[in-house]
């Protein structure tokens, strides 16, 4: 279209309609005409009908005193009257064309677009509203290679356009091709454009000519994507009608063969059967309802339909779900206890609990049963104590593992809009386990994850609450399943990772690592058994001596469970298994003697007193998520400013303890012996080994407190003497957790005398009896008892270094 500058109005206008005088402007302003929901492009032509005063009075002082109009598009075009706070504040100079008043009194103006402009300020709004205005150019220059590639795209995304048009204007296609400034093509595209007028406002005040072009590409592209889905579906809507006429043509021949040859219909009979098995389901009166609901519509779609096949699967799903109670078993006490004490060795605190879980389950069958859930190291028997209670109870047994798990969907399932759709794990699991009342264990529930998808650990909220589960609602099923009647069990190896809302919800069973005693029990018991049926032996086929058990629990092995023993067990019998399959020996027997040439040189040896066996070592216990361990706490002084240096990847609550601990040390450096000068003229390094494992918390304030000491006194610490406790700048020794994994490493590293916090005195009856026989316990009110319990006799000379 032709873009010249028509600064004065064309000859065939004719004289002004009526009017009177305005003001007079200066010569940058011009009268203003606004528009409601319509933006005027430069370069396009536009016929509007006029018929406010204020308007009508700003086109005859245009056209009185030769001047442009200002064509301004409203914010709201609810309002009568604009005034200039309603007018946004870029518009387009306009020539008037024609100006024709009509036999019915309205005005009819026709106007082109000739460039933008911008409001500076508002000089009058009445009789009409002016506005001081800034004329904006085109920028010019030479174009970038960036504005010629998106000035071809945006022309072939326009001419594509106007091919799927039904019927496109022959000169609106020709202007598309011909126009070869990008400006220009950009305003034109966006004039005829359909979008919402805010969105060409925004086109309008983009100045920036490749961002202008890029926002018309991006509206005119979602304009596109609309016009081939429209043309798409034309297409297909033609073909399936044809499809479906002679899809109904041929079921009807069908049918008439059929009943020719006195052949049952087969979907009749499927749609028969479907009813019976609804029947047999024992749904309640809900869930059948949208059953039967679901078989009509079943039976009024084609066999090939691709949602008869979704209704099918729904049903079959249905169907299958154990809805009624079976019959309940009553539960022998008894034989519980005999089964619990069968499948695991110790757990005395634990078999009681669930001892009395059953026994509350066996007077009030009825009532809402506590989630429990046991809490503890890997290879503990966490998920055996699980089937322990299903067996004891009567009851199926089914297992969920939770470990990785990021989608909500996984609990609640999908939606049946989606393809493939299934019920979550918790339908599949009672499903699979066929009984409404099974024993169901959530596995790793503190290993659950949050993704995209919503939060997994929110839908089990509902699924563990014993006041809402009784309606739990399936996104697939979409109708609701008792719950209430499941026996949950959860587990997990911590609770830290597990959000509050959830954890309130259970009772929480602590399950500790294992002592030497107790896992030569069960290596005996259990472990030796499983693995020679394992590897296809007799007893009287091989043999590992309980000597050979110890050296492979204390040298082999260094965990709270029992998996890597049961793997070493294997390993030992897959050798006797090889001699005994070649022929070589009929029998074997493994001693320990044996074990170097079978396992290998021992992984593990007691460092305890290598490692305290010099001033500033002091041997610490920490709580780890498998359990308890040993650490140890390094200390020693080098010529410096009295800095401290902390090494092996400590938190900050374990530096802060070392901090304490020195600044303690520096407190009561004269009652201990220690010359404060040392202080200003040495740096004192504190080093805890295994320096790639991060290590936190408070509990080896008392093990820091005691090597600083041990390091300035020279006096070593007792090699047998390990310790735990929070120590505070008073001198007190607070009390810590973990008390019992603690003191089952400290038998497990053949730890014999133990330093703990008075205030966990109360924490002695869960440590279990066996180490509470093979430890001796210091009980530490202040830093000055852990002092006179753990170190050495002074020395009257040291050895030559």
């Amino acid at each position: 279209m032709p873009m010249e500058d028509r600064r004065r109005p064309a000859p065939d206008l004719g004289p002004a309609p009526g009017g009177s005088g305005g003001p007079s402007l200066p010569p940058d302003a011009l009268p203003i005409l606004p528009l409601r929901e319509t933006v005027l492009f430069p370069g396009a032509v536009m016929p509007l009908v006029v018929g406010r005063p204020s308007s009508v009075a700003a086109v005859q002082h245009a056209i009185r005193e030769g001047q442009q109009v200002g064509v301004v598009m409203q914010r709201d075009p609810q309002t009568a009257e604009p005034t200039a706070a309603d007018l946004h504040r870029t518009g387009t100079v306009a020539n008037i064309l024609r100006w024709v008043t009509a036999p019915d009194g309205s005005h009819q103006l026709v106007c082109q677009g000739v460039q933008r402009f911008r409001v500076l300020d508002w000089i009058a709004e009445r009789p009409f509203i002016a506005a001081g205005v800034h004329r904006i150019e085109e920028p010019e220059g030479p174009r970038t290679p960036e504005i010629e590639a998106r000035m071809l795209h945006l022309r072939n995304q326009a001419l594509e356009a106007l091919q799927l048009l039904p019927q496109a204007p022959e000169e609106l296609v020709k202007a598309v091709q011909a126009i070869g400034d990008p400006g220009p093509l950009a305003d034109l595209v966006a004039a005829y454009l359909d979008i919402r007028p805010e969105e060409k406002q925004e086109i309008l005040e983009t100045l920036d000519l490749q961002a202008r072009l890029d926002r018309v590409s991006r509206a005119l592209s979602r304009r596109l994507e609309v016009l081939r889905l429209t043309a798409e579906i034309g297409r297909e809507t033609r073909a399936s009608l044809d499809a479906r006429q002679r899809e109904v043509l041929l079921r009807e021949q069908m049918a008439a063969i059929q009943r020719q040859l006195g052949e049952e219909d087969g979907k009749a009979a499927e749609i028969k059967e479907l009813d019976e098995a609804i029947a047999k389901a024992g749904m309640p009166e809900e869930v059948e309802k949208v059953a039967r609901k679901e078989l009509r519509r079943l039976e009024r779609m084609p066999e090939t339909s691709p949602e008869a096949g979704m209704v099918r699967t729904y049903l079959d799903w249905l169907i299958e779900l154990p809805w009624r109670l079976p019959e309940e078993k009553p539960i022998d006490i008894a034989e519980a206890r005999r089964i619990l004490d069968e499948d695991h060795f110790g757990l005395e605190k634990i078999k009681r609990r669930i001892v009395e879980y059953l026994a509350v389950r066996k007077l009030a069958p009825e009532g809402k049963a506590p989630i429990l859930c046991f809490v503890g190291p890997p290879g503990v028997g966490k998920t055996s104590l699980g089937q322990s209670i299903a067996r004891a109870m009567g009851r199926k047994f089914a297992r969920v593992s939770l470990g990785g798990v990021h989608d909500e969907a996984e609990i609640r399932g999908h939606r049946r809009t989606y393809i493939g759709a299934l019920p979550g794990n918790i339908i599949q699991a009672i499903r699979k386990a066929g009984a409404r009342d099974c024993v169901l264990m959530l596995d790793e529930i503190d290993k659950l994850g949050r993704g995209l998808h919503g939060d997994p650990a929110a839908a089990l909220l509902e699924v563990l609450d014993p006041e809402q589960n009784q309606t739990f609602r399936d996104n697939y099923l979409g109708v609701p399943f008792d719950l209430s009647r499941v026996v949950f069990i959860t587990t997990a190896n911590m609770l830290d990772t597990i959000p509050g809302p959830l954890r309130d919800r259970m009772e929480v069973i602590e399950l500790s690592g294992y002592t030497e005693e107790e896992k030569l029990q069960i290596a005996r018991r259990y472990l030796v058994r499983r693995q020679l049926e394992a590897n296809g032996l007799r007893p009287e086929q091989a043999e590992i001596t309980d000597e050979a058990l110890r050296a492979v629990i204390r040298h082999y092995t260094r965990e709270a469970g029992v998996r890597n023993l049961e793997r070493e067990i294997g390993r030992a019998l897959r050798h006797a298994a090889v001699r005994i399959a070649e022929g070589a020996a009929e029998r074997v027997r493994i001693d320990e003697p044996d074990l170097a040439a079978i396992l290998g040189p021992p992984r593990f040896e007691n460092e305890v007193a290598m490692r305290t066996s010099i001033p500033g070592v002091a041997t610490g216990l920490a709580w780890t998520p498998v359990g308890g361990d040993i650490l140890f706490i390094e200390a020693t002084r080098t010529p410096g400013s009295g800095k401290l240096i902390l090494t092996g990847q400590l938190g900050d609550v374990m530096r802060e303890s070392a901090q304490a601990a020195l600044s303690l040390v520096k407190n009561r450096a004269a009652s201990l012996g220690i010359d404060p000068g040392v202080f200003e003229k040495s740096d004192i390094h504190i080093h805890v080994p295994a320096g790639a494992v991060p290590k936190d918390g408070p509990s080896a304030g008392v093990a820091m407190f005691v090597a600083l000491v041990s390091l300035l006194t020279e006096r070593t610490v007792r090699s047998d003497t390990a310790m735990t406790g929070e120590i505070s700048l008073r001198g007190l020794v607070l009390p810590v957790g973990g008390i019992k994994e603690k003191a089952t490493a400290a038998v497990r590293a053949g730890i014999a005398r133990v330093l703990m916090p008075a205030r966990n005195r109360k924490d002695l009856e869960e440590i279990p009896e066996d180490a509470r026989k093979r430890l001796e316990f210091v009980w530490l009110e202040r830093a000055e008892d852990a002092i006179a319990a753990a170190l050495e006799a002074p020395r009257s000379a040291r050895p030559d270094e």
